[in-house]
């Protein structure tokens, strides 16, 4: 089958080269020739404006996106005059399900469908596959089934469900229609906003075993801190990266994630290099906005995001009043 994709980065050109692997024809562009070439020497054919893209895809079009959500309207106003009706226009960046249901509605006035896909699988998707959750038509996904096959894990080594039987589904297949327009980004969403909790869950273990050595270097309390009131149970000096490949074998918190947390602190056990200043490109937030409209609560996923805040520095004044209250209701001096 032959795909067009807009986007050559991490994600776009990975899941190109999956699908020149299974035999499909791909069409790419990007705006960075450096990107475009890479993946053009590896089987793919380029295009050098949005014109020449859309001229070398055979009716009925299909055009995927992977590109920042932020740059995705700017890109539609470019291509969607291009198309016909009956081409489907895909968007498998991490897009705000709100906008994707915007999106779709003024494409359906032109007759061309619009489907969301949340891909996740990162950069180690190439190899092992991108789970999918898709929102859109039920006749435009099956279009793309050809497509979402090849990109899809598959069953892989992943012991079926109990009571599962037959032949397999989507959802064990790596890939699944979850609903009309919206619900695809909508289950992504969510998916990221888990993943926050997670990683933060981790992050916070490893930290306090990081610490349980504070007895051996305890010199006494001050003013200005709260005593350590028995130094002598806090006389550890653990060693994560064995703490986290034990963790990975047999555990009921093993995963990928501690698969991945693993393997960085075995190379790295101090994590040198890294400033520890945590990105969020939007689906914790809209995660937590959808649970506030809802009235669900979601605590562990919203303290995650505002862990990720703190790291870029965005606590500091408020660190700053709390010291200046300190100070002007008790004299305290900040401890150096």
């Amino acid at each position: 089958m032959q795909l067009g994709m807009i986007g050559a980065g991490r994600m776009g050109g990975n899941m190109a080269l999956r699908l020149i692997r299974s035999g499909h024809e791909c069409i790419m562009y990007d705006r960075n020739p450096g990107a475009l070439k890479a993946i053009v020497a590896k089987g793919a054919k380029g295009a050098k404006s949005p014109d020449e893209f859309i001229g070398m895809l055979s009716s009925p079009r299909v055009v995927w996106l992977m590109t920042p959500a932020a740059l995705v309207d700017k890109i539609l106003e470019e291509v969607a005059p291009l198309l016909d009706p009956g081409d489907i226009l895909v968007d498998g960046g991490n897009s705000y399900y709100h906008d994707d249901i915007r999106r779709a509605a003024s494409l359906k006035e032109k007759g061309i469908d619009y489907v969301d896909v949340g891909v996740s699988g990162g950069v180690w998707g190439l190899d092992r596959g991108y789970c999918m959750m898709i929102g859109g038509k039920a006749e435009a996904v099956k279009r793309l089934e050809p497509i979402l096959e090849a990109l899809a894990p598959g069953p892989s080594q992943i012991q079926r469900t109990s009571g599962r039987t037959g032949a397999l589904s989507q959802a064990e297949n790596g890939y699944l229609h979850c609903g009309p327009n919206g619900a695809g980004h909508f289950v992504k969403m969510i998916h990221n906003g888990i993943e926050y909790g997670m990683m933060a869950a981790i992050a916070e273990g490893l930290n306090i075993l990081k610490n349980a050595g504070i007895g051996l270097t305890f010199e006494g309390a001050d003013a200005e801190t709260a005593p350590l009131r028995r130094p002598e149970y806090y006389k550890f000096d653990f060693p994560l990266p064995d703490i986290a490949e034990v963790w990975r074998r047999g555990s009921v918190i093993s995963s990928w994630l501690l698969d991945l947390t693993a393997d960085a602190l075995y190379k790295n056990p101090d994590l040198t290099g890294f400033a520890g200043r945590v990105s969020d490109s939007g689906e914790g937030r809209w995660t937590l906005q959808a649970a506030i409209d809802q009235g669900v609560p979601a605590p562990v996923i919203g303290s995650a995001l505002f862990s990720r805040f703190s790291s870029r520095g965005m606590d500091d004044f408020a660190d700053k009043v709390l010291s200046a209250m300190r100070w002007e209701f008790g004299g305290h001096k900040e401890k150096e």
